[in-house]
């Protein structure tokens, strides 16, 4: 028997979930099976694979897995989409969740209309902004990095970065729609100054309270918009007197609303969708088992 599977998206973030409270998934490697069913030809077609998994400290946990079977420690994003999950499947009835994820407790709020969720706000949490937090080569570990130049195979640009669980590289750009995403993206993801790669985010500021963005994501390739990564953007703009610290953030997928709050919190809303469910054959999946794939990373 196949897995049961749902997929979803954020403003056009998309991705394949699993709930793993009701089936096995222990017997597969979660990587090879992101990789499989992410594919937009042979698979699904996604930008990853989310389970949701139960929890000994919150009330879910959430594992995001890329089409390149790294895995990511958070997802904007995939976090409003998981939270609407759970609460439209029946998992809970609560309004205000915890969620176990690699880069802690992150709580989304849902807004609730007539037992469906219109609207997600998450506390994405704290921005990390030394050196060594995000991580990026270089010293002292503790020093920031905005509007820094980065040679990158020759072409320099200028950068701030922050990690919001996972790290991310903004550059700001004249006009979004020219910028060299698909060029640069990929070389500065790779660049021997982020140890464990990076995300890219190209920035055109409109005005106080607006901003435009394109994402190359870690693991993912270009995708038409990122949580994270505007979070991370929203803070950037700040840190670079280019915006106040709340932002209509435009993403080739929507908008999202960001806010860097005065506890240092950053918050996002924006919109989750469900768009269809249904079963993952056994021939397709047969490949990620782990007697199959010589693998042990199950979702455990």
């Amino acid at each position: 028997m196949g897995l049961r599977f749902t997929k979803m998206h954020g403003l056009g973030n998309d991705y394949v979930y699993v709930d793993g409270h009701h089936q096995d998934l222990g017997c597969f490697d979660p990587g090879r099976l992101s990789a499989l069913v992410s594919d937009r030809n042979f698979g699904v077609g996604s930008d990853g694979l989310i389970l949701i998994l139960p929890s000994h400290v919150a009330d879910f946990r959430m594992r995001i897995f890329n089409p390149d079977q790294s895995e990511s420690n958070m997802c904007g994003n995939g976090m409003r989409c998981l939270a609407k999950y759970v609460y439209e499947h029946g998992l809970t009835d609560k309004t205000q969740l915890a969620v176990e994820t690699p880069a802690g407790i992150i709580r989304p709020g849902l807004t609730v209309e007539d037992g469906v969720v219109t609207r997600v706000t998450v506390d994405m949490g704290t921005p990390r902004l030394a050196r060594g937090d995000i991580p990026m080569a270089g010293e002292p570990a503790a020093s920031t990095v905005i509007d820094e130049e980065l040679d990158v195979e020759g072409t320099v640009i200028r950068v701030t970065c922050v990690s919001m669980g996972n790290p991310h590289c903004v550059t700001f750009v004249d006009d979004v729609d020219e910028a060299p995403v698909r060029e640069l993206g990929p070389m500065v993801e790779c660049h021997p100054a982020f140890p464990q790669r990076t995300n890219v985010e190209f920035v055109e500021v409109l005005d106080r309270g607006r901003a435009r963005m394109r994402v190359w994501e870690r693991g993912a390739g270009e995708t038409l918009a990122c949580g994270t990564g505007a979070s991370a953007t929203c803070v950037a703009c700040a840190l670079n007197d280019h915006t106040e610290r709340s932002v209509q953030m435009q993403l080739p997928g929507g908008t999202l609303e960001i806010e860097w709050r005065d506890d240092d919190h950053v918050f996002m809303a924006g919109p989750a969708v469900e768009v269809f469910s249904g079963e993952l054959r056994d021939e397709l999946v047969a490949p990620a088992r782990i007697q199959e794939a010589g693998g042990s990373a199950g979702p455990a």
